[in-house]
């Protein structure tokens, strides 16, 4: 065995609290790598996709999150459709209860914009996290439990409070660069099998650069 089937919704029968995410059925615009997990202990981890609000396929914007990341329950990602006109006296969305007020329905282009939001690889999400329209997440960071992530954060960046603001580096930034060359999440299962010691051991830059980065 080299691991887990990543093909499987739960790659552990006996923890059904844990789900492979991106074996749930395909949702427009949501892109999810593989063995990234949401870990939900008071709801059904098959629920992930009610995180994700205000997410309007007309709107064109990407959920986009990478491999072997880790969620914790309560995570609730805010898509662009949520955001409202701001350049008029009021932001009130007078549009949306009709009655004769959808004379003021916006244009796209008049709505705020943020983009796609993208959560790197081999990133850790702590319970109870809210990450705003078009925040980008660099691999490897960690977001502290009950954050509002309204910011991109950097790679191997660890982020808490509200707004989220920079706690720590997790790694020097040699270390940081090596890491991003390795791009370990994009090895075969086999390389990740016999090098799984080295991933989850303290680092060490020697054994790093021996693996001819």
């Amino acid at each position: 065995m080299l691991g887990p089937d990543k093909h499987k919704l739960y790659p552990n029968e006996s923890i059904r609290t844990v789900c492979y995410i991106a074996n749930l059925p395909k949702r427009p615009n949501v892109e999810i790598g593989d063995y990234t997990y949401y870990s939900d202990n008071h709801s059904n981890p098959e629920n992930f996709y009610d995180h994700i609000q205000h997410h309007y396929e007309f709107l064109g914007d990407k959920l986009i999150i990478g491999k072997f990341c880790a969620i914790a329950e309560g995570i609730t990602f805010i898509m662009n459709g949520a955001n409202h006109r701001m350049d008029g006296l009021t932001t009130y969305p007078f549009n949306i209860f009709g009655g004769g007020w959808e004379k003021v329905t916006p244009d796209l282009e008049q709505l705020p914009f943020k983009g796609d939001t993208v959560i790197g690889n081999d990133v850790w999400i702590g319970q109870n996290v809210t990450i705003m329209p078009g925040v980008q997440i660099g691999d490897g960071a960690i977001i502290a439990s009950n954050a509002t992530v309204t910011k991109h954060v950097d790679p191997y960046a660890i982020v808490g409070g509200t707004p989220a603001r920079l706690i720590r580096k997790r790694f020097d930034e040699e270390t940081v660069e090596l890491l991003l060359k390795l791009c370990w999440w994009d090895w075969t299962e086999q390389r990740i099998f016999d090098h799984l010691e080295l991933l989850t051991s303290a680092h060490d830059i020697a054994s790093l650069k021996k693996l001819g980065i």
